[in-house]
């Protein structure tokens, strides 16, 4: 499945006009991460990424009726992804520990739910403060107390 799925990811990008370099790997049972390196990333990424979450749920969408089979599939271009994981993780232990320190609240930029659910994991073992979301889409936001 994991060669029909590079085949099948190779051609919708090129039929976009963005050929690029794809690998496909297994992450765990029926779930796969697709890497796209491309000379024109920003393009595919889009503000904020939200033109690759739409690329990523057309592309599902493509695989689903090719390959007949529930896959779950992760796509990330040009390591975009990976980056705004590992800057969430950062903001969060940087804002959690201002919180610790000054025993103030702060709540943080809005952020879609995805985002919101790196900061919530990060911080969850900490016993110095706790996380929650308030607000309404799209401005629904995490808040970081102190304990």
């Amino acid at each position: 499945m994991k060669k029909q799925i590079k085949k099948i990811t190779e051609r919708f990008f090129e039929k976009l006009g963005f050929p690029g370099d794809i690998t496909v790997d297994l992450k765990e049972e029926n779930t796969f991460c697709i890497s796209v390196k491309t000379d024109e990333p920003q393009i595919l990424i889009g503000k904020k990424g939200e033109t690759l979450f739409l690329i990523q749920r057309l592309l599902v969408k493509i695989l689903k009726k090719e390959i007949s089979q529930d896959a779950l599939i992760d796509l990330d271009i040009n390591d975009y992804k990976k980056k705004k994981i590992n800057f969430l993780r950062e903001l969060a232990q940087l804002a959690a520990d201002e919180v610790a320190l000054h025993k103030k609240e702060k709540e943080l930029e809005p952020m879609p739910a995805y985002e919101r659910r790196i900061i919530h994991l990060t911080l969850a073992e900490r016993k110095d403060v706790t996380t929650e979301s308030k607000g309404e889409e799209p401005k629904r936001r995490v808040v970081i107390k102190p304990t």
